[in-house]
């Protein structure tokens, strides 16, 4: 069953894959086990990769879909309004009777701003027979991560074969995934992922990456920035000195600020500092949407912001 609420307009973006609800404690320290330990903050707020790159590109001024599969419990209804709330449509989203949404439990440690997350969702993957062909390929750019394979490989070799941008948002690589690599044009992976490819060269394992069909690989590196590759340019982009106060959604944050420099023609080198700070930003505030900037907050940002040596 879909959730309708039409799109009065054409989506720049359409997303397919996860959204959650997060559940996130801010804790003095990471205890043991059998410890017990007071929370200092708790918030609720929406989350999932692709989810919240959307809810980025949103805030920037991009017009955003998110498909993908709810429950039709309270979360669900949760992640319906947090949509809403930030304008992306929801209208292609998937609700299945019955099944629990994705929910995430988010430890945050103050004196690092590092998380722990744990998950859990009882819900079935999203099917070919529920995505709408003509309604995604009217958007302008196609943004994917791995959590659901059938549907995204299916829908990022639509996007391909009419000559349109596919961008991945990935983790971890299989068969199956390395089908999906395949069929995009835009790899963006996290460290653990490039480290499938190549431990102490990253280079070399977005070179790997490229092999396989993108024409643009990047890995996020957290605190050290981005590694960029192209048949045009290579080069790491180094991070923004901020106060960490929680790296959740970061990565996710990342990526929606890639796609809105790929929207926008810019050159790689300037979508790498662009997205650096927009992820610096966020990092300010507790949760994966709290510290998403507007653009006028990242103009401010870029000011006075001085790189991490």
């Amino acid at each position: 069953m879909k959730h309708q609420e039409c799109i009065e307009e054409m989506p720049d973006v359409i997303g397919i894959g996860h959204c959650a609800v997060d559940f996130l404690g801010l804790v003095p320290y990471y205890p043991s086990l059998d410890e017990k330990i007071r929370i200092i903050e708790f918030h609720r707020q929406g989350g999932g990769e692709v989810a919240t790159a959307l809810v980025t590109l949103s805030r920037l001024g991009a017009t955003t879909s998110f498909i993908g599969k709810i429950g039709d419990d309270d979360l669900g209804n949760f992640i319906l309004t947090e949509f809403n709330k930030e304008k992306v449509d929801t209208s292609h989203i998937v609700i299945e009777k019955g099944a629990s949404s994705l929910c995430a439990f988010c430890i945050i440690d103050k004196v690092s701003g590092k998380r722990t997350i744990f998950w859990y969702k009882d819900m079935k993957p999203l099917r070919q027979e529920e995505l709408d062909k003509e309604f995604i390929l009217s958007a302008k750019i196609l943004l994917v991560d791995h959590h659901e394979p059938e549907a995204v490989i299916i829908a990022a070799e639509w996007f391909k074969r009419v000559g349109k941008t596919v961008v991945l948002d990935i983790d971890t690589i299989n068969p199956q995934l390395e089908r999906l690599v395949k069929s995009v044009d835009v790899v963006i992976g996290s460290e653990v992922f490039a480290r499938n490819f190549a431990i102490n060269d990253y280079f070399t394992a977005a070179e790997m990456v490229a092999s396989l069909g993108p024409r643009i690989v990047v890995f996020t590196l957290g605190e050290k920035g981005c590694l960029c590759y192209s048949k045009e340019d290579k080069f790491i982009q180094p991070a923004f000195e901020i106060n960490v106060v929680d790296t959740t959604g970061c990565g996710d944050v990342f990526h929606g600020a890639f796609v809105y420099g790929l929207l926008k023609g810019w050159n790689l080198r300037k979508i790498a500092t662009f997205s650096n700070a927009i992820a610096a930003i966020k990092c300010t505030k507790i949760g994966g949407r709290a510290g998403i900037p507007s653009i006028k907050e990242v103009e401010e940002f870029l000011k006075t912001a001085k790189m991490r040596e």
